[in-house]
């Protein structure tokens, strides 16, 4: 009875070993538990993406930047420039017709451009005039960019424009823009039309003095020119 109640020291020292080869078990099992919440966790945060079967999800959408153009004007876009150029490849009586045509359809003297380089092939001396070019501005060029997008039918392929937000097409014959008429003394040309797009603000580019670079954030993007052409000269894009 009394070793019982008393252990003895040999017993003592046994428990004690006991007792700490439990301890030593344990890390074990609670990184296994750690594990078990990691992986929990993970299906928990999986199905909150995953929508369940027969919610509709909305898709997100780029909000456009019409509500930006409104609060800062600054943001909205412009046409600064509209260039039409005839291209006719030689001097002489053809490249005075197509400046005449030019003139009636821009109400402005062209000026002439010259070959850069010699090409034998088609007859081509270096210096020789052999195009014509005009440059318009402001309601100038608005007028002229409207009608020359009837005679294409109002519709622009997504590739003429350019990552700067320009964009340039061509027109086969002169006489489908609407108000001009076929004179045989002139014959018919064709033209290639260029609009360079731009924001206020873009002045600090091309001055004289205190020069300095435009930000990313201010740069007109291809989307934003899509945009604006589609809203200001119902324009569709295909």
């Amino acid at each position: 009875m009394d070793k019982e109640k008393n252990p003895s020291p040999a017993d003592e020292k046994a428990v004690t070993k006991e007792k700490i080869d439990e301890t030593k078990d344990t890390p074990a099992k609670k990184t296994k538990k750690l594990s078990k919440k990691k992986l929990d966790k993970e299906t928990v945060l999986s199905a909150e993406k995953k929508p369940a079967k027969g919610e509709k999800v909305e898709p997100k959408v780029a909000k456009p930047p019409h509500g930006e153009w409104t609060k800062n004007p600054m943001l909205k876009p412009r046409i600064e420039k509209v260039t039409v150029n005839i291209s006719v490849g030689q001097s002489g009586k053809p490249l005075e017709q197509a400046a005449t045509i030019l003139q009636q359809l821009t109400h402005q003297k062209p000026s002439r451009r010259q070959a850069k380089k010699t090409i034998r092939e088609f007859g081509i001396r270096k210096g020789e005039s052999i195009a014509c070019l005009a440059t318009l501005r402001n309601k100038k060029a608005e007028d002229f960019l409207r009608k020359a997008l009837q005679a294409v039918e109002n519709k622009l392929s997504k590739y003429c424009f350019d990552n700067q937000g320009n964009f340039s097409f061509g027109i086969k014959e002169h006489i489908d823009i609407p108000g001009t008429k076929y004179m045989p003394e002139l014959g018919i040309h064709g033209m290639d039309i260029s609009v360079s797009l731009g924001r206020a603000g873009y002045r600090v580019k091309r001055r004289h003095r205190v020069k300095s670079r435009i930000g990313k954030g201010h740069l007109l993007t291809t989307d934003e020119a899509i945009l604006f052409i589609k809203d200001e000269f119902d324009v569709e894009i295909i």
